[in-house]
């Protein structure tokens, strides 16, 4: 008698903490499906004119109108999050950004991290100097000091070139936390050159004073813009590719584009 009972009761706590698991498994999952009301995009906040802090303290720029325009087409909120971009792929698997959107080239490395969003702009890494400069070539760079920011798209690229990288002065690149750090060495004359995404430093470059500089005619390769999501959130990558479709064919994203570049460079 006294097993029969035991085992009634052993039975009882079983189906009590499977009925309370389920119902705590549907809070979370509302819980979750809460916080996606608004997406966090996490971009570094020096990325002229991607998406940039301007002399008002407020985060503007190309992809920052995109994306605005493209999430509320979703139906979703947006906050922009500034982090160090060496994390940003930590920082979107950790689930405390939920994209990463800020001139954030397509790479094969990147893709075993994030997934991409269909391309969006096209882009390549190109080589800057002063408009004095000795450097003409790829080759002219043997013994020089070339900046690079650090985890970016340049520095693979970059890297890839090892025939460069083994005659660069100490045998390998300045680094910098930011492009606009890396430029203003070049300024001081403390580098020779700088590799960067050609968007970025033409930009940088016209509102310095295009007399300053040069840029090399030799280029370390073409890429694409996409936006990086978690492998997981296969929903909002197809939302967010149909937004950007939309936004191409009803000309919102041509008008964004003219904006910032005075011409329609969407792809």
């Amino acid at each position: 008698m006294k097993n029969n009972i035991l085992k009634t009761l052993c039975i009882g706590v079983l189906v009590s903490g499977l009925v309370f698991g389920i119902l705590g498994c549907k809070e979370n999952k509302k819980s979750l499906n809460e916080e996606k009301d608004t997406i966090v995009i996490g971009l570094d906040d020096t990325f002229v004119p991607m998406g940039y802090k301007d002399d008002k303290g407020e985060i503007v720029g190309f992809d920052v109108d995109l994306a605005k325009e493209a999430l509320n087409k979703i139906d979703k909120k947006v906050k922009f999050q500034p982090i160090d971009w060496n994390m940003k792929e930590t920082e979107l698997n950790n689930k405390n950004i939920d994209l990463i959107w800020n001139g954030y080239s397509i790479t094969d490395e990147r893709k075993e991290k994030v997934t991409f969003t269909n391309p969006y702009l096209d882009n390549k890494q190109i080589i800057i100097t002063l408009k004095n400069s000795k450097i003409k070539t790829k080759k002219d760079l043997s013994n020089a000091k070339v900046g690079v920011q650090n985890s970016s798209s340049s520095l693979e690229a970059l890297n890839k070139q090892e025939d460069i990288i083994k005659n660069l002065k100490d045998r390998k690149p300045v680094l910098f936390d930011t492009n606009n750090e890396a430029l203003m060495d070049l300024e001081a004359g403390r580098i020779d050159a700088v590799v960067a995404d050609e968007i970025l430093a033409k930009y940088y470059i016209k509102q310095r004073g295009v007399e300053k500089y040069s840029i090399l005619s030799e280029n370390f390769g073409s890429e694409s813009y996409g936006i990086g999501v978690r492998k997981s959130d296969k929903e909002l990558l197809n939302n967010l590719n149909k937004a950007l479709d939309e936004m191409k064919a009803n000309g919102e994203a041509k008008k964004i584009s003219e904006k910032w570049f005075g011409d329609n460079i969407v792809k």
